[in-house]
């Protein structure tokens, strides 16, 4: 099955906002395009199976939720992760990040404080300021190993905050936070009556010797965490929109619901329906395989860049197939990065700058397409590199 993730796909003209959305978001169409969380590689056969018998029956009226998809989810979640979760506590929604900022209109008031801890994927900045709520920030600290939280930084803006927003795994960091890291994010919020709106998206995307933990699994009373997850970032099909919260809380789920109503969102997509289904039925090998390959393209980037690129230094990854490269050492400011990137290499990638201030010099490489892809934009790197220091000598 590796050799499938090695296939070409040309997804150009398929009106993918990774691709077809080039010109408009790099300024220029042909760049190599490693930046939006997809990938490009072919969904699970059982997911593909399960939308064309779908598209077979030729009406694509409203749809319910089957008890079978919340069966799926509650069998992976219990299955993949330990974690056993009642089916009333599950509510389905359009994607995560509508999630989030539901969840926030229906538990907190205009002004509450909300914490995200930057930098960090930059819709979390938007969720707190576009639903009237005050950002705080509590900033990753770099070390040579990797991230680490500010706890004590944390536990002093949790003294004012009404939420916490936890990217876990972490984007576009790489970090699996540890059992101990969490236990002590869930001390701060005991101690400061404190919900955590936990995004665990990336939960499965876990590469060999590190080990996701769900927050809420690791308290026998969850009710103050919420905890969002999907197939979508797992199984490659974040274009059919549905996800999950889960909400141990009766009042909270009870808001959050009303906030859902107040908005008519309710009605289903019939191909969500069984992709979300198929994909946690029949995607176990898929995703094994998966991750075996992934990590052997984040070596293979480790490696290339230590032999060829000293100046481009990643940051240890433990998941997610979304690499964080430290590129401070080539001595270019953002808009020169971009720049650099963009039209001498042309590679787009996501300037780190746009997951908060403290991404300023990295930028977030997608390692989710063909591993020939990969060593391509790298050695194109190389050479942009090169031709810049000749021009400068």
């Amino acid at each position: 099955m590796n050799d499938s993730f090695d296939r070409d796909i040309d997804r150009a003209g398929t009106f993918s906002t990774k691709y077809d959305g080039r010109a408009a978001m790099f300024g220029h169409p042909d760049v190599m395009p490693l930046w939006v969380a997809d990938m490009d590689f072919a969904a699970p056969a059982a997911v593909t199976e399960a939308l064309v018998a779908r598209a077979a029956h030729p009406v694509y009226g409203y749809t319910l939720f089957p008890v079978s998809l919340y069966e799926a989810l509650m069998d992976w979640l219990e299955s993949r992760h330990g974690w056993k979760v009642e089916r009333e506590w599950i509510i389905l929604c359009p994607g995560v990040v509508p999630s989030l900022s539901t969840s926030i209109l229906a538990l907190s008031a205009p002004g509450d404080a909300v914490i995200v801890q930057p930098p960090v994927y930059f819709p979390f900045f938007s969720v707190v300021k576009k639903t009237g709520r005050t950002l705080l920030t509590s900033a990753l600290q770099l070390e040579e190993g990797g991230y680490r939280m500010d706890v004590a930084d944390l536990s002093r803006q949790a003294a004012s905050a009404r939420l916490l927003l936890l990217c876990s795994p972490h984007n576009p960091v790489g970090r699996v936070w540890s059992r101990p890291e969490l236990e002590k994010v869930l001390e701060i919020a005991r101690q400061h009556q404190l919900i955590i709106l936990s995004d665990e998206i990336h939960a499965d995307l876990i590469y060999p010797g590190n080990r996701h933990h769900i927050l809420a699994s690791l308290v026998d009373s969850p009710e103050s965490i919420i905890t969002a997850v999907a197939p979508s970032k797992t199984f490659n099909i974040p274009g059919l929109n549905l996800s999950a919260l889960i909400v141990p809380h009766p009042q909270y789920r009870s808001a959050i619901r009303a906030q859902l109503e107040m908005m008519h969102v309710g009605a289903s997509n019939p191909f969500s329906v069984v992709a979300f289904e198929a994909a946690y039925r029949g995607g176990r090998e898929w995703l094994d395989t998966l991750m075996e390959y992934l990590a052997t393209t984040r070596q293979m980037v480790q490696h290339y860049l230590a032999e060829n690129l000293p100046e481009i230094r990643l940051i240890p990854s433990q998941g997610t197939y979304l690499l964080w490269l430290d590129c401070r050492a080539l001595g270019m400011n953002d808009d020169e990065l971009r720049q650099f990137f963009i039209f001498e290499a042309g590679i787009g990638m996501n300037p780190g700058i746009s997951f908060g201030a403290e991404g300023g010099g990295f930028m977030r490489m997608n390692i989710g397409t063909p591993r020939h892809r990969i060593r391509k934009a790298l050695e194109s790197i190389r050479s942009a590199l090169g031709q810049r220091e000749s021009r400068l000598s």
